[in-house]
């Protein structure tokens, strides 16, 4: 959700920054320039999200839960921050955007690695987005994770962290992105 919310509405860079997880390599020219730079718009959002302080801090408390794969409960988190306290982030109804993204990733599956186009029924049809709002959506992500994932099955019950400690979850959330968006501009 967070990738996609600052993906802005171009659907060429929507489609790119959703299916970069799938693309491997630097040599982009296979793709045109719009899925290219919604690529590149995902890999700088990673690299500023691995090292900003913020965080670090936010990965620290989900360690002795998830160890390696913190920084992965924590992405998951954030995309829960987001949906949770969706009017801060834009003026239309949540279900609204959506809609749009499955819509939009749909016209342009054809163009996406055959694993994204493999996966995007799935979250289309369970509406994984609108269930990060939720924290029983936020368990079944992190239980789905843990199932694709070799040994990560520490991500199953991380949801428990997110709930002991939800407003710091969400004020970090809410200043990371403030200095994320300013990175990207």
């Amino acid at each position: 959700l967070g990738h996609l919310v600052l993906s802005g509405n171009e659907p060429l860079v929507i489609t790119g920054n959703f299916m970069a997880d799938a693309v491997k390599g630097r040599d982009l020219s296979r793709f045109n320039e719009g899925l290219q730079q919604g690529i590149r718009l995902h890999r700088a959002i990673d690299t500023f999200t691995d090292t900003h302080p913020i965080t670090l801090v936010g990965r620290e408390r989900l360690r002795a839960h998830c160890g390696k794969f913190a920084g992965v409960a924590l992405d998951v988190f954030y995309d829960h921050c987001i949906a949770s306290t969706w009017p801060e982030h834009s003026d239309d109804p949540l279900h609204t955007f959506v809609q749009r993204m499955y819509t939009t990733l749909n016209s342009h599956a054809h163009l996406m690695p055959e694993r994204t186009q493999y996966m995007l029924p799935f979250m289309v049809k369970n509406d994984w987005l609108s269930s990060y709002a939720h924290l029983d959506g936020i368990a079944r992500a992190l239980g789905g994770l843990a199932r694709r994932v070799p040994n990560a099955h520490v991500l199953i019950g991380a949801e428990s962290v997110l709930a002991d400690h939800r407003s710091l979850y969400i004020d970090e959330c809410s200043s990371f992105l403030r200095a994320l968006r300013t990175h990207l501009n």
